[in-house]
């Protein structure tokens, strides 16, 4: 089909102009749906989640996924213009979401409505337009991976100036209790949790694992909030404080967690192990993609839902995701249109 960026543009306007806060998407599915029915494309609709195939999708291929997620976060009190009115000026589309991960999101469809009816692609192609991004939540891309086919690998939608993430950094909040004996402050009584919560925070803060990776390097450990005693007068017998673990590809979270709880005297409850790193294999088809199109890679500390695909997969879109989240959030309309050519091309090196 056809490729007109404005109609990708138009679309975009109407997801801004229709909220779709995390858990509150119904709206925003609801137009992706009618936006490629309207083009003959038969589609999957399960809760919040849009899926489609392509028109010759066969079973015995390898697939490849092309994601991003409709969702928002709630904007902030900094906003100077409303958030829901899509508004052009100076070529930059301002409004919410159309950044993270507007942008990224229409300039993928608009790739998978290119390739939808050619025949004798090399991979399959499923496009899913997935919620509860922001939040991590279940059901997002997280409910929708026993339903899709096997995939191979996905390219993840996602503002990153049109560089590929080859690597992403998981994460792990781990909830400390550093546990001890109240007394009173005024004798040599208990023993105080807080001194003994010191001795963990201090090897959290100084510990370095023995392996690195060669993308995204060290592991990153933060104490990031505590809590700890009653009244002035009493010694603490419970000291509370929570570690933000940003992991890499060197270790699963199930790993670093093991090597923690052998380190530290405190009890460690992970919330979760389930947002791990990513990596993307030394030896797999993109890196020559990316050679080819001349596409510079890094490694991204933020994450996205490749923290939930257990299967190789790349970040990459339009976009700055510095403006993510941020007050008068907007993305270029010259970067959409750019988007979906390299998209394209991107596509045109694995399918053709």
């Amino acid at each position: 089909m056809k490729i007109l960026p404005e109609e990708y543009i138009d679309l975009l306007k109407n997801l801004i102009a229709t909220p779709s806060f995390s858990k509150e998407e119904d709206k925003t599915a609801q137009l992706i749906h009618d936006f490629l029915a309207k083009k003959s494309i038969e589609i999957q609709r399960i809760q919040n989640n849009i899926i489609a195939r392509n028109k010759y999708f066969d079973n015995k291929k390898k697939t490849i996924l092309l994601n991003s997620h409709h969702d928002t976060v709630k904007p902030n009190a900094s906003w100077k213009k409303d958030p829901f009115t899509p508004i052009v000026e100076d070529g930059k589309l301002y409004g919410l979401g159309s950044n993270d991960a507007g942008g990224p999101l229409v300039s993928l469809m608009a790739t998978f409505v290119h390739f939808y009816n050619q025949r004798d692609l090399k991979y399959n192609l499923i496009f899913a337009a997935t919620a509860e991004e922001e939040i991590s939540g279940k059901n997002g891309i997280e409910l929708m991976l026993p339903i899709l086919s096997e995939i191979d690998f996905a390219i993840v939608g996602e503002p990153t100036n049109l560089q590929m993430a080859v690597a992403e950094k998981g994460l792990m909040v781990l909830d400390c209790i550093a546990k001890g004996k109240s007394g009173h402050a005024a004798r040599e009584e208990g023993e105080n949790a807080i001194y003994k919560a010191m001795k963990d925070i201090g090897w959290f803060k100084g510990y370095r694992f023995d392996e690195q990776s060669k993308i995204l390097g060290d592991i990153k450990m933060s104490v990031t909030m505590i809590n700890a005693g009653t009244q002035h007068n009493v010694v603490p017998d419970e000291c509370r404080f929570v570690v933000d673990v940003r992991s890499t590809d060197a270790y699963t979270n199930e790993e670093i967690l093991d090597i923690i709880r052998e380190n530290v005297d405190c009890e460690v409850t992970a919330r979760s192990t389930r947002l791990q790193p990513s990596g993307l294999p030394e030896e797999h088809i993109l890196w020559k993609c990316t050679h080819d199109l001349n596409i510079r890679t890094f490694g991204s500390p933020t994450l996205s839902d490749q923290a939930l695909m257990p299967f190789s997969s790349v970040k990459i879109g339009p976009g700055d995701s510095a403006r993510s989240h941020t007050a008068d959030e907007y993305i270029k309309t010259r970067e959409i249109k750019n988007g979906i050519d390299l998209y394209i091309n991107l596509l045109k090196k694995l399918l053709i």
